[in-house]
């Protein structure tokens, strides 16, 4: 069962360092202190645009697939309504084939200053074989995981715009069975995303060229719990930043650079012993103050988890620097019919290591358009989407409008 067990585990056994400012192992080296939460599968980008850009996407131009980064960015989509699917496979390195990811998303202009959209996320996670803590079969399941998203937008002057999307997310890995007693149930979750643009026209020097700069809070929803525990983890709420250069070279050629930050916002583990300059540990009194056997950080409520994670870090405002997460990327356009993509993302090695390159490419003709990514890692901690192609298909209604 570690699949439940894995979205609970805290940092009760490590030993935390103040000097340091991390918690340590009996070296006295520092040892990662990752943000851990539930339904992770919400943080995943969905689309193979965002994807070959070191998953940027706050402020990209990638129209149907706005609503997981930043919906506010609609009411600036030139055309007037489009459809995107992407299709992710997962943990290929390992050779599973029923793992994957599937998103259908699309939006619509209402009229000149508002949009609207939609997505639905689905996660497989394949065909599980379950067993007891000593090795007996007891069955197989199908773990599922679905996220459906709802998303308005208006334009609030000519170049700033606002959006609002509701979402409602459940999570299935092993309903119906039951572990040292405890039943097992699915996780479910009523979540809002808020979001930000600003887009500009600008002239530098002999070109033409757009600045767009976004922000959005993401997945602001519910505490979840998979038993009748009360104590209940947090989603993945998240703040993001980013801003977008696009660059028009001559009528054929255009270039777009983007950069995001992203942090979350749900609060650091922290650990159950401090240790002192001479090695010897004693109990954290922070840990878990009311001595109910649940840490503090764990029972905050909604919004003063997502309050706090800007300052409950132990290590300071040292650490919490260290929880923002970084995505470069480069986009050229050539006619406005092929794109290649180059994207870097940069996660702190103590706050989960992911350290990649991407690469992309994209391609549109009349109706259709196809983007593809492909993740390369920079370093040896692994990735689920280690050098694994995913795919996304277009669609652009546009075309059967009676102005073409």
């Amino acid at each position: 069962m570690l699949i439940i067990i894995g979205i609970s585990i805290d940092n009760c056994y490590a030993q935390y360092d103040p000097v340091q400012g991390c918690n340590v192992d009996s070296n006295r080296d520092c040892l990662p202190n990752t943000i851990l939460g539930a339904l992770p599968f919400l943080r995943i980008v969905p689309d193979a645009h965002g994807g070959g850009l070191g998953d940027a996407g706050i402020t990209t131009d990638n129209g149907a697939n706005a609503l997981h980064f930043n919906g506010s960015k609609l009411p600036f989509v030139t055309k007037e309504s489009g459809m995107s699917f992407t299709y992710t496979p997962w943990l290929r390195n390992l050779g599973l084939t029923d793992v994957y990811m599937a998103y259908l998303s699309g939006y619509a202009k209402l009229d000149d200053l508002q949009s609207v959209g939609l997505a639905i996320r689905f996660f497989s996670l394949g065909d599980i074989n379950f067993t007891n803590v000593l090795g007996d079969p007891e069955g197989t399941g199908k773990p599922r995981e679905t996220e459906i998203v709802l998303g308005y937008a208006r334009k609030l002057s000519p170049n700033l715009s606002a959006g609002l999307s509701g979402k409602w997310m459940i999570s299935n890995l092993a309903s119906g069975r039951t572990v040292d007693g405890i039943e097992i149930s699915s996780a479910t979750s009523l979540a809002a995303d808020l979001s930000i643009t600003y887009n500009n026209d600008i002239n530098l020097g002999l070109y033409d060229g757009r600045i767009r700069i976004g922000g959005a809070i993401t997945n602001i929803g519910s505490k979840v719990t998979y038993t009748n525990n009360t104590t209940r983890d947090f989603i993945p709420t998240n703040f993001g930043l980013g801003t977008t250069l696009e660059l028009d070279f001559d009528e054929f050629n255009k270039m777009a650079f983007s950069f995001d930050i992203n942090k979350l916002m749900i609060p650091t583990p922290i650990s159950s012993l401090l240790v002192d300059e001479n090695g010897d540990a004693s109990s954290n009194p922070d840990y878990d103050s009311d001595d109910d056997g649940v840490a503090d950080y764990r029972q905050k409520s909604l919004f003063s988890g997502i309050l706090g994670s800007w300052g409950d870090a132990p290590g300071g405002f040292s650490e919490e620097i260290k929880e923002i997460n970084y995505s470069l990327g480069i986009e050229y356009w050539y006619d406005n019919q092929f794109a290649v993509r180059l994207g870097y993302y940069y996660e702190h090695p103590l706050k989960g290591d992911r350290q990649f390159l991407t690469v992309g490419a994209g391609l549109k003709y009349n109706v259709f358009g196809f983007d593809i990514s492909y993740l390369v890692p920079t370093n040896n901690t692994r990735n689920p989407l280690d050098n694994t192609l995913r795919f996304s298909l277009l669609f652009d209604f546009a075309v059967f409008s009676s102005d073409l």
